[in-house]
């Protein structure tokens, strides 16, 4: 498989869905910021900001283990929720298709 589909719920609950490359090693983070999402990434993915901040709506459960690091920037957040995770941490792969997503950034705004 060379697409998935990713959705993405907006601030006003719609859901855009979008087709999403598997085969050019992008994280979540970098094709969300490529279809001009408001997502600020500061760190540029190295999971030491967690302005990439999502929730996952729906198959947080197909995702790969969280990772200490990338647990100990979510652990800051005012906003985690059970299934928060960084955007830069997953890889686009099969295992996300059909995932949906609320982007979170950094729960300071």
């Amino acid at each position: 498989m060379s697409e998935i589909t990713i959705h993405i719920q907006n601030p006003d609950q719609s859901v855009t869905s979008l087709q999403a490359p598997t085969d050019m090693g992008l994280s979540l983070m970098e094709f969300l910021k490529g279809n001009e999402y408001d997502i600020l990434a500061t760190c540029g993915g190295l999971a030491l900001c967690a302005t990439c901040h999502v929730e996952v709506i729906n198959g947080f459960d197909n995702l790969n283990e969280i990772s200490n690091d990338e647990w100990s920037m979510l652990d800051t957040l005012p906003n985690i929720t059970p299934t928060s995770r960084l955007s830069c941490q997953l890889r686009l792969n099969e295992t996300l298709d059909n995932i949906t997503v609320k982007i979170m950034g950094d729960g300071l705004s």
